[in-house]
């Protein structure tokens, strides 16, 4: 449920009717049409040399198509922003996307290119197992990842928000869908989809938009005065970075019960009210757990931030030792 309100000074339990979008500044528009923005890579010189396929899924603010590249038969994902998409300014997806591409953890921006009616296309590197959602489903019974698959899924994605992070940006709607894997190559895992991410001038300056997907939206972006005078987008995304790894670990979304209506009430009250963190299977290992309530501090000055989860013992394990002990759980189990 993607959602983007202005903030309204009332108390959280008033809040509950549907949100307005929240307006955007544009840009000063392109240049005059052309047929090529930018491109990384000289193979691609302009849209007529890509071949439609299918489509791949809705990105924020825009199709994504798989494509082929006529004279060379590579193949790509082709993000389409529309003129008049009010999520983010084609302008800035673009640089956002440029800059943060520089980490191998994130999906490869190949170029992007307008057309004269004002829409922008964003060539990428196409992943070809999808979302990890998708393959978590493909691979895992019940769609449930071991302890030693999330710890190197986790690092992966970590090592990417580093990045961002560092270049403050903010992605803002972090969600299994928005992580892109390539099974072919080793399983890697990649960021993917910059629609309504930020790049603050500093660390420090406010991020007051409220874009998102409600079920990963942390408890200050739903009622600030309760949980933090500021909305840092930083913490923000470390919160739902740890619903997506706990996800990864159950094989449902961790907050509320199974079959429980996703509405924004029962996420509201789940996210803002309730224990944190959730209820983990006891099977689980301390390390584990201790991991997922770093992410999950309601706190959000006493959220872990991506660096110091890159040094929490339960990514930095080594991964025979952690296969060993999942091997070991799963004969305790049968």
């Amino acid at each position: 449920m993607a959602i983007a309100s202005r903030k309204l000074n009332r108390h959280l339990a008033l809040h509950l009717n549907p949100t307005t979008p929240a307006i955007h500044h544009r840009f000063s528009p392109y240049p005059a049409a052309t047929s090529s923005l930018t491109t990384h890579h000289q193979e691609v010189k302009s849209l007529t040399e890509l071949e439609k396929l299918h489509p791949l899924g809705q990105g924020s603010g825009g199709a994504v198509f798989k494509v082929r590249h006529k004279p060379t038969r590579a193949i790509y994902a082709l993000k389409k922003i529309s003129a008049a998409a009010e999520t983010q300014t084609q302008e800035e997806e673009v640089s956002i996307h440029r800059i943060a591409s520089s980490s191998p953890h994130v999906v490869k921006f190949q170029g992007s290119f307008q057309t004269p009616n004002g829409d922008v296309s964003i060539l990428m590197d196409y992943m070809e197992s999808g979302s990890l959602s998708d393959h978590a489903k493909a691979t895992y019974r019940d769609a449930r990842l071991p302890e030693h698959a999330i710890a190197d899924v986790a690092r992966q994605i970590l090592q990417g928000f580093s990045h961002l992070h560092a270049n403050n940006i903010v992605h803002r709607d972090v969600k299994p869908a928005n992580f892109l894997v390539n099974a072919n190559n080793n399983n890697e895992v990649k960021i993917a989809d910059f629609g309504v991410s930020k790049r603050l001038p500093t660390r420090l300056a406010r991020c007051d938009s409220y874009v998102g997907t409600a079920a990963y939206l942390s408890p200050e972006r739903f009622d600030m005065a309760a949980h933090g005078s500021t909305y840092d987008g930083f913490a923000a995304d470390v919160w739902s970075l740890g619903l997506v790894f706990l996800e990864l670990y159950l094989g449902r979304y961790p907050l509320l019960e199974p079959g429980q209506k996703p509405d924004w009430p029962a996420l509201m009250c789940a996210i803002c009210f309730g224990e944190m963190p959730p209820k983990i299977p006891e099977e689980a290992s301390e390390e584990f757990r201790e991991f997922i309530g770093c992410c999950l501090e309601k706190d959000p000055c006493k959220r872990w931030t991506v660096q110091q989860l890159l040094g929490h013992r339960f990514i930095v394990r080594r991964p025979q030792e952690e296969e060993e002990e999942e091997e070991e759980r799963t004969r305790g189990d049968s």
